[in-house]
């Protein structure tokens, strides 16, 4: 039996564990579309990314992804650009996390799918069917 009074929140380090392991079970077809992407885990999005997606608060956003993916014509990486990278936001996933009833895993499964199934041009049916595939 789990002793909850001792659990403290996952930290950032613990994320991107979670976030790692996530990634790995990906399936390989959909992480050859990644290669190269760095996972960054914060707390929050800082305000320049706050105000560029028009978010009210710092919980209103649970990831971003910032690089150029092949929807935008971004199959080879250019000199002096910056890799792609997807952000996961920790406090914020934690906030929706307690106020949904998924597992964190999946929770960051699906946060990291998305940020990069989007911007790779993907269908959410596509991104579920690697979501599920993930599992």
């Amino acid at each position: 039996m789990t002793d909850w009074a001792k659990l403290h929140a996952p930290t950032l380090a613990d994320f991107e564990v979670l976030a790692e392991e996530a990634y790995a079970r990906l399936p390989e077809e959909f992480r050859a579309l990644c290669e190269g992407v760095v996972i960054r885990i914060e707390d929050f999005p800082d305000d320049e990314t706050m105000e560029t997606m028009g978010c009210e608060t710092p919980f209103d956003l649970l990831g971003l992804f910032r690089g150029i993916g092949l929807a935008q014509g971004g199959a080879m990486m250019q000199t002096g650009q910056f890799p792609n990278m997807v952000w996961l936001y920790r406090r914020p996933m934690l906030d929706y996390w307690a106020e949904h009833e998924e597992s964190l895993g999946h929770l960051i499964t699906h946060v990291l799918v998305h940020e990069i199934g989007h911007h790779f041009g993907l269908s959410d049916e596509d991104m579920e069917a690697i979501e599920a595939a993930a599992t």
